[in-house]
């Protein structure tokens, strides 16, 4: 007679939001070079690594200009500044986004103006865009939010009938492709930040413009720098935002693995899809024609049940985020803006229901099914 011998139940893993350690164990040599060269050559700001950087990010994103910011909200504020847009002027932008996209806007000394969200993309519902549009608007900021493209055809269209112009939010979106298209390709100028735990990210504070308009390069790369023409001869007054030669050293050879890192999120965003199926959850949709670039995995969690769904995957040693849990209409720092919930309801719903899941390119196919296996025993 044998005895029974009860399953071992599936060691506890830690699985974290997201592990920049294991990326920079994966390049450290090159990586350490990188440093090691700008520390010889002393090239802190500026020099020839931020320009080998810029060159390279502009063939990346399909245009021909780019030019290197401190970080990614000095990056939209200085495309708006370049634009010419400022005190008096109006801008229209998404619910859903992290405020950096909003506070720019202010920043510029524009007034901003929401639109509620497609309740499937979580990015603008561009049916809803001409009704914000009045004689003050001067632009949209469309932002690919979580790496899934911005429906860009209507926005476009809508932005040619009333001669405004268009400035891409792409600060998660490194890499993303609108039906064949790079986003870069399709706003008049698009934005990106490379903090850290972004899709390219470097070691510090850092952001970018891309555009093919060669004046406009040249004036963001003037703001930029307190409004210099030349050593000491300032055309306007600008601002200091500048990329620095360790930040480009690092981002020059983290974009050489970007391609690879965009696949093996997409690869693990379509791993989840699989192994969520039937789960109770509501996973990502993507636009037809576009490759999303995944900067986070975000699901909806149904019946008020977010919170102890990521109390049961903390316990298991899951990490998860959202992003964002406030509608930016509601913030406190937009009250004076008399919003109320009926005016953002979808924006408003999505903020209750959504979290976001490990996400990075080194997760592993065991590290994915384990977060799978997780939610389907925490059982919606």
């Amino acid at each position: 007679m044998h005895a029974h011998v009860a399953e071992t139940p599936r060691a506890l893993m830690t699985i974290p939001f997201v592990d920049l350690g294991a990326q920079y164990q994966s390049i450290k040599p090159e990586i350490d070079a990188a440093i090691a060269d700008v520390l010889s050559t002393t090239a802190f700001v500026g020099g020839r690594f931020v320009k080998q950087f810029e060159e390279a990010f502009a063939r990346f994103c399909g245009v021909k200009q780019c030019v290197g910011v401190a970080n990614g909200t000095d990056a939209l504020f200085i495309a708006l500044k370049t634009l010419g847009i400022g005190p008096g002027d109006e801008v229209i932008t998404v619910a859903n986004s992290f405020i950096a996209t909003s506070e720019a806007i202010t920043m510029a000394g524009a007034q901003v103006v929401f639109v509620d969200i497609d309740p499937l993309t979580y990015n603008m519902d561009a049916s809803r865009l001409e009704e914000k549009i009045t004689p003050r608007t001067k632009a949209i900021i469309p932002v690919h939010l979580y790496g899934q493209p911005a429906d860009m055809d209507p926005i476009l269209a809508i932005a040619k009938k009333h001669d405004l112009r268009v400035i891409g939010d792409a600060a998660q979106a490194h890499g993303a492709v609108y039906r064949g298209d790079p986003i870069a390709t399709l706003a008049d100028i698009t934005c990106f930040s490379f903090y850290p735990g972004k899709n390219l990210g470097a070691y510090g504070d850092a952001g970018a413009l891309v555009m093919n308009n060669e004046a406009w390069a040249a004036r963001a790369r003037m703001l930029a720098n307190h409004g210099r023409s030349k050593k000491y001869d300032h055309d306007l007054e600008g601002v200091n935002s500048r990329l620095d030669g360790l930040q480009a050293a690092v981002l020059s050879v983290k974009l050489r693995y970007l391609e690879v890192w965009t696949e093996r999120r997409r690869n693990n965003a379509y791993r989840y899809n699989a192994a969520l199926k039937g789960s109770g959850l509501v996973t990502p949709t993507e636009l037809r024609d576009v490759r999303a670039a995944y900067h986070l995995y975000v699901v909806r969690v149904p019946n008020g049940r977010r919170e102890a769904l990521q109390a049961f995957l903390m316990s298991a040693g899951v990490d998860t985020g959202i992003h964002y849990p406030i509608a930016l209409p509601f913030l406190n720092a937009y009250r004076h803006l008399g919003h109320t919930e009926a005016d953002f309801p979808v924006a408003l719903k999505a903020s209750r229901e959504i979290v976001s899941l490990p996400m990075f390119a080194e997760l592993s196919i065991e590290q994915a099914e384990y977060v799978a296996g997780k939610i389907r025993q925490f059982g919606l």
